[in-house]
């Protein structure tokens, strides 16, 4: 039976229970999944500054905790926190590991998916339809999504770590079982089966409570204490979803049908760059506390065409607010929006925290009036100057608006856009290089 744990399911996940999962799981590979598409566009933006950056910012800290347990219990480590620089991760890696007298640790760096040279300019963009040339603002990279192919090399070289940037979630859970089953890249039911493993897992605690309690409704255990999850899976790719028994959290028939839906547009037909998956079909069934049987998956050809991440530099955020508290608060934070509406015109966004800045005009009020409102302004703009105008016109309403504005703040941050698009599958190149410590 072989044991598939995730230690993160985006950039800034917890890490304790991580190191819990690799000290107490018996795992055979524990899987660090951090990057998301605005994960991806920052990690160009921060290579663009500086070329030794660009990957994960936790990963030397993340390393330097599971490090020495992994290499003491055998299990090898599988991450995207090469982000935009997987070289610079992998030599990062490195450095950690002859820091902890780690010798002969093997490093695994995987590249080949940054294809921003290789973009045909006339590839439709899926959210506006018309051709990348006709984009306003400038790409500052372009990330296919790499599947199992990229990776089995890797495993194939005994790598103890191996570090990715942008490769299709699933893939990376898919890679470490179609290597240890010896699966063909052809064998599309249990490519399936895996791919829905990895689904599964990819986001870490959303299978486990996580994003899934609601008290009074869904109560969940412990979640202070939350774990990470761990697949046991045979070779057919039947498994079983757990977790620690001394973590919190729970795994349940919801938890993991709720991961099952999660961003699925199709279950049908899940496109991944391996398989075309069907979870249409999947079985999931309670065994004991805290284990969830899961079977029934297939899958079909994969794709012809890769999903590619385009990053562009977006200008700037500017996101300024100031309070109201008091009788008539929410009459007072509508006037001063008003205001800056008149004076701003149309560009900026403009809410009101806690009555509509989630669901806008489609949020419901209740009869009792709010006691506090707080008014937040939000613009992306072109330039740090057009920042700064917007912001000055939120503070001036200190002095310039209704009564009792207080609790100013304001703050200019650099900002990406992603778009999407496809690439022709034998026009990315994949490549492996392996470092020891």
């Amino acid at each position: 039976m072989f044991r598939i744990g995730c230690g993160a399911g985006f950039s800034s996940d917890r890490l304790e229970p991580a190191v819990d999962l690799v000290r107490e799981g018996a795992l055979d590979v524990i899987v660090f999944e951090c990057i998301g598409e605005r994960t991806m566009a920052f990690g160009h933006r921060d290579r663009r500054a500086d070329p030794r950056k660009g990957y994960n910012a936790f990963l030397e800290h993340r390393m330097r905790a599971v490090l020495p347990p992994a290499r003491a219990s055998g299990t090898r480590i599988v991450t995207n926190m090469g982000v935009a620089n997987p070289r610079a991760a992998g030599e990062a890696t490195i450095a950690v590991a002859r820091e902890l007298g780690l010798d002969g640790l093997r490093v695994a760096i995987v590249e080949g998916d940054d294809v921003l040279a290789g973009l045909d300019p006339g590839a439709v963009l899926w959210e506006t339809g018309r051709p990348l040339r006709e984009l306003a603002v400038r790409p500052v990279g372009a990330n296919a999504y790499l599947g199992i192919e990229a990776l089995l090399p890797a495993l194939d070289a005994g790598a103890d770590v191996i570090v990715t940037g942008r490769v299709a979630d699933p893939s990376l859970f898919l890679a470490p079982l179609a290597h240890r089953y010896g699966w063909r890249t052809d064998d599309w039911p249990r490519l399936g089966a895996g791919t829905l493993l990895g689904h599964l897992l990819e986001c870490g605690m959303q299978v486990t409570g996580g994003y899934f309690a609601d008290p009074g409704y869904k109560d969940v255990p412990g979640l202070a204490r939350c774990g990470y999850p761990i697949a046991e899976v045979g070779p057919d790719g039947r498994a079983v979803i757990t977790k620690l028994a001394s973590a919190g959290g729970c795994v349940t028939p919801e938890t993991v049908r709720e991961q099952l839906l999660y961003e699925v547009h199709d279950p049908g037909r899940y496109l991944t760059p391996d398989v075309t998956a069907d979870f249409s079909g999947v079985e999931i069934a309670a065994e004991a506390p805290d284990r969830i049987a899961v079977s029934g998956a297939g899958g079909g050809p994969r794709p012809d065409q890769l999903k590619v991440t385009l990053a562009c530099d977006g200008g700037f955020l500017a996101e300024g607010g100031i309070s109201y508290a008091g009788p008539g608060a929410l009459a007072r934070a509508e006037l001063a929006r008003a205001i800056l509406r008149e004076r701003l015109g149309p560009a900026p966004r403009l809410d009101l925290i806690g009555v509509d800045s989630i669901h806008g005009t489609a949020g419901r009020r209740t009869a009792a009036e709010p006691y506090e409102a707080r008014l937040r302004a939000a613009r992306r703009t072109a330039t740090r100057e057009e920042a700064e105008l917007m912001l000055w016109e939120v503070e001036a309403l200190l002095c310039c608006g209704p009564a009792g504005g207080c609790g100013y703040r304001g703050a200019i941050t650099p900002s990406v856009v992603t778009y999407s698009t496809t690439i022709d599958r034998a026009a990315v190149e994949p490549t492996v290089t392996v470092l020891v410590a």
